[in-house]
């Protein structure tokens, strides 16, 4: 993933800022631009709003009984990234991150007020990203498919173009972004633009 310089994208005016790194990105690209530009949002801003916390807020979790938290979304994005890119797109046999047979939660439950934690599940979900932007920008053609026979990806139950996939990643992100808001505004008051 590209070093991009962070905005505060907290603003009292609800504007975007001069500065925002989603602002003034490729604009009339083709379909694979696009597609890429819209999830390269979406991940810039899961990580724009979970800026300036420490461990704790990270964890904090939303109300009971939900075990949500960011630092839970975090571990979460991190591994629908993996299963979706490493697993489904690229064949890899690679273990879940934090999920299993007998805690299907485990990247919302293990998700505790915990420096360490909360930095490995950064490098988790960046390196996780970096994969699959490598994958993507490498891919011969948004048409490549993948099986997806138990429809874990939303596929119905077949095969998968990276260009339903990177809708689906956009989706997934847009689908969370509503948690992280009301999230961040439980923590300090502070909403996005």
């Amino acid at each position: 993933m590209a070093t991009t310089r962070r905005a505060d994208m907290f603003t009292a005016d609800g504007k975007p800022s001069d500065d925002d790194p989603r602002e003034n990105g490729p604009t009339l690209g083709d379909e694979r631009a696009t597609l890429v530009e819209h999830l390269r949002c979406a991940r810039l801003t899961l990580e724009m709003k979970c800026s300036g916390l420490d461990a704790e807020a990270m964890a904090r979790r939303s109300v009971e009984p939900s075990t949500m938290s960011l630092l839970g979304l975090v571990r979460h994005l991190a591994e629908v990234e993996r299963a979706t890119f490493r697993v489904l797109m690229a064949g890899q046999d690679v273990p879940r991150l934090y999920s299993t047979e007998t805690d299907r939660d485990g990247d919302f439950d293990g998700a505790v007020p915990d420096p360490q934690v909360v930095a490995e599940a950064w490098d988790t979900w960046r390196a996780e990203v970096d994969f699959a932007e490598r994958f993507v920008a490498e891919a011969p053609s948004l048409g490549i498919t993948a099986d997806d026979p138990s429809n874990l990806h939303g596929s119905g139950g077949g095969l998968m173009s990276l260009r339903e996939v990177l809708v689906g990643m956009i989706w997934e992100y847009g689908r969370h972004m509503g948690h992280v808001d009301l999230l961040r505004e439980r923590i300090d008051g502070r909403i996005g633009q």
